[in-house]
């Protein structure tokens, strides 16, 4: 009764955000009249953005989830493994070099297979550092990772020609305006597949976040669910960050809130993860695009002026509702 009463929950929410974020704009509150094309070229515009949204922040959200977990660390998400960094270093250089005009999926592949070989990095020093698998030494490990890259970013940024740099600037801030159903076509099916290889081993994480010794002694193969966990949760995040740049705090929040109204258990968490994340993104979108009109704030500042006091707040609360490494 309480999964169904989540997942109701979870879709009113939704419903009423993405109706709320489809009649709000520059304007103020109302339909798109579809009888001219300029009115049907902003309603295509919106339910873009809209869709935009909800895809970015179900993939956040599932992706910080998972990490939170298996990391058994509350402030947890994908940026503290250099995922992000990974992601959205690959995706700026598909911008800049204009391999994402030959074609729309190069900028998550691009996306994907940096945020990847990042993945791959930290895992591999954070072994060398900390032997077997070390929660605390693997946070610390994408950090430092994410650091660099951040400095080679901004090393892309300073050769690249001065139009790249202003449209790899904007979307590094955090847009919605994707403006290519190609693209949302190619990244969403990738978010998918992670949404719902992350639902397969839903139990699985509910065994990790108790301790890997907990999860071995009562049947999980770690060493196959482990690494496979952080593959589907780098694609959610890496595809998430091909479409808008880089939106934090999104997987830091939403988790936290789903867990401590429903629950921990993931078979729940999960699906509501999902509901919840791209709800609050689209309500971040439409509150960026009508709060200084005609100024359009990046949605990446948004979520960051609600996720900045909500890290503090769990950084220096003493109970945070979840189990610490």
């Amino acid at each position: 009764m309480k999964t169904h009463f989540a997942y109701f929950c979870g879709s009113l929410v939704l419903l009423t955000v993405l109706a709320g974020g489809l009649f709000c704009g520059a304007a103020g509150f109302g339909w798109p009249d579809l009888s001219t094309p300029a009115g049907c070229g902003l309603f295509e515009i919106r339910l873009c953005r809209l869709v935009t949204g909800f895809l970015v922040g179900a993939g956040l959200a599932v992706s910080g989830c998972s990490l939170q977990a298996v990391l058994r660390n509350p402030l947890a998400e994908p940026y503290v493994l250099g995922v992000s960094g990974g992601g959205a270093f690959g995706a700026a250089l598909a911008l800049v070099t204009g391999a994402s005009a030959l074609h729309p999926a190069f900028l998550p592949l691009g996306a994907f297979c940096s945020a990847s070989a990042t993945l791959a990095w930290v895992w591999g020093l954070s072994r060398k550092v900390g032997g077997m698998f070390n929660p605390s030494v693997l946070i610390l490990t994408g950090v430092v990772v994410g650091s660099i890259l951040s400095s080679l970013l901004l090393l892309v940024l300073t050769f690249a020609p001065n139009r790249a740099v202003h449209g790899v600037t904007w979307w590094l801030l955090g847009n919605l305006q994707t403006g290519s159903w190609t693209l949302l076509a190619v990244a969403g099916t990738l978010i998918a597949v992670a949404v719902a290889g992350l639902f397969f081993e839903a139990r699985a994480l509910n065994v990790l976040q108790l301790g890997r010794d907990t999860a071995y002694d009562v049947g999980v193969r770690v060493s196959r669910v482990l690494p496979l966990i952080l593959v589907f949760a780098t694609l959610a995040a890496a595809s998430a960050v091909a479409l808008s740049g880089i939106i934090g705090f999104v997987g830091l929040i939403v988790p936290h809130g789903v867990r401590r109204v429903f629950g921990t258990d993931h078979r729940v968490l999960l699906p509501c993860s999902v509901l919840f994340g791209g709800a609050f993104l689209v309500f971040c979108d439409t509150l960026a695009r009508t709060l200084a009109v005609p100024y359009e704030i990046p949605v990446g500042v948004v979520t960051s002026l609600f996720g900045g006091p909500f890290f503090l707040y769990l950084l220096c609360a003493k109970r945070t509702g979840y189990s610490p490494c």
